[in-house]
């Protein structure tokens, strides 16, 4: 009884201002993401879980910890984990996958013959990003099997990262995924109960999974990719964010190479190497 008593005193824990201040704050300045006071009870609700796992109930107590150099060092990566949000399907925006099969890929295997194409899914959160571009290859090399391809998918979140590692979704999660693609590309659960389907291994093996905080990009000299995707990530950091991390993923791609963003997100008002292709499309100068 005592721990029912525990774990209600835990979901009615309350975040003051000040200390949604000190924490909006801190994950801003850290992590570019703005937390305006209208996110206060998000943060409220996904931090309670935190409160739970570390047996605490009030977040005076979890500020303390986090701010320790015990926190600093071990709770921060678990704080952004339900700090970021995740949501995301397979084949999200397709019109992006649409002009990736009848133009972006065709020209690319034009200008660079030779070689892997190097494809950045930059936020990839859950994993459904950087399979569908992986598919997409793979329906592409079906009419054009010299090309070949390497995906590196990045995230804050590690919880994200370990689901996209492992490949194992609900079944509702491919609901909308046409039959034969499904056929060829996920294996369902023995398990019928389960419900749940895994994503080929010869379609994991191509992709590469690192944790990277956009934040900390820099610009760098030598690009490497021909195709980078950051969609619905930069509407989360304010204007000069969101140009200081452009300009970091120009830099990583290559001249001719592309550049997918969210269907809400725009670079109006930027001064940056690309020029648009459709809405969300760039193309690298």
């Amino acid at each position: 009884m005592e721990q029912d008593g525990n774990v209600s005193k835990i979901f009615k824990a309350e975040l003051t201002d000040a200390e949604f201040s000190k924490l909006s704050q801190f994950i801003m300045s850290e992590y570019g993401i703005k937390m305006p006071p209208e996110k206060k009870i998000m943060l409220q609700s996904r931090l309670q879980k935190r409160l739970k796992t570390l047996g605490m109930d009030n977040f005076k107590d979890y500020i303390e910890y986090l701010f320790s150099p015990h926190g600093m060092s071990e709770e921060v990566i678990h704080m952004m984990d339900v700090v970021s949000t995740n949501k995301t399907d397979f084949f999200r925006e397709s019109v992006h996958f649409d002009f990736m099969l009848s133009t972006a890929l065709p020209k690319l295997c034009e200008k660079y013959p030779h070689g892997n194409l190097n494809i950045w899914s930059a936020g990839c959160s859950s994993g459904e990003e950087p399979y569908t571009i992986a598919i997409t290859m793979c329906e592409f090399k079906e009419t054009h099997p010299t090309s070949n391809y390497e995906i590196f998918a990045t995230d804050i979140s590690t919880q994200m990262l370990e689901t996209a590692y492992s490949g194992i979704y609900k079944e509702e999660r491919i609901a909308d995924i046409p039959f034969v693609l499904k056929k060829k590309y996920f294996l369902k659960s023995k398990n019928k109960e389960e419900k749940k389907v895994r994503v080929k291994s010869d379609l994991r093996s191509k992709i590469k999974y690192d944790r990277i905080n956009l934040l900390e990009l820099r610009p760098v000299r030598d690009p490497k990719y021909h195709i980078v995707f950051c969609r619905n990530v930069l509407i989360y950091f304010d204007r000069p964010t969101q140009l200081q991390i452009l300009t970091a993923l120009c830099s990583n791609i290559l001249p001719g190479g592309y550049l997918f963003l969210g269907h809400s997100e725009s670079i109006s008002g930027f001064d940056l190497p690309i020029k648009t292709q459709i809405p969300t499309v760039f193309l690298k100068q």
